[in-house]
């Protein structure tokens, strides 16, 4: 995994999830248009874009804290998030666009404010539970590549999915996790390092 520009977009395989891709559904009815009933106040139309599109937000905040459980609950704390702001959701981009950036928020928030509890120590991450729940939440994933990521430390971890698997641009993960742009650089680079060399174990 070498260093790339800004503008390019690591590619880690069949792991990668895109914020901007579309919600593919049988219903006739898309996710925007069900957004926009929703911001009506019709609160079924909200139920059916969390039946559409909670996999992909699960899955998104698994891969930032590698815990089944922490996951499911951020998960729900972004779709009660998601429901108080769903005013200011103005169709700019796509709806699961907007909602990916609010669910790494939801996750960057929840760290900031264990870490200032004191709570900066994690317990090991049980990679065999993972595998299954990574196998689960996202079909057809790499598990040998999903396990390497969860054992990454945190912080590396976090900067890692938000550029390699969500395709956020250097300059946005530092300003999201409020570190320097340096920094950010320098902690993909070990984390890519580290991946690559438990993939070649």
């Amino acid at each position: 995994m070498t260093e790339r520009n800004d503008d390019d977009r690591e590619d880690m395989g069949s792991a990668a999830v895109r914020p901007e891709e579309p919600v593919t559904t049988s219903s006739e009815e898309t996710v925007e248009v069900l957004v926009g009933r929703a911001q009506r106040g019709d609160g079924r139309a909200f139920e059916e874009v969390y039946r559409r599109t909670a996999d992909r937000v699960y899955a998104l905040c698994l891969r930032m804290c590698a815990d089944a459980e922490e996951a499911a609950e951020l998960a729900q704390d972004a779709y009660v998030r998601a429901w108080e702001r769903l005013a200011s959701f103005r169709g700019d981009s796509r709806f699961t666009t907007w909602l990916h950036r609010l669910t790494v928020n939801v996750v960057l928030q929840s760290r900031r404010t264990k870490g200032r509890r004191g709570a900066r120590e994690v317990a090991e991450v049980d990679l065999e539970r993972y595998g299954r729940e990574a196998v689960a939440a996202m079909p057809g994933t790499r598990v040998d590549l999903e396990r390497a990521i969860a054992a990454l430390p945190g912080k590396a971890r976090e900067v890692l999915v938000l550029r390699d698997v969500q395709g956020y641009k250097y300059d946005e993960i530092a300003e999201m996790t409020g570190v320097t742009l340096g920094t950010v650089k320098a902690q993909i680079h070990r984390a890519r390092k580290l991946v690559q060399e438990a993939l070649e174990r």
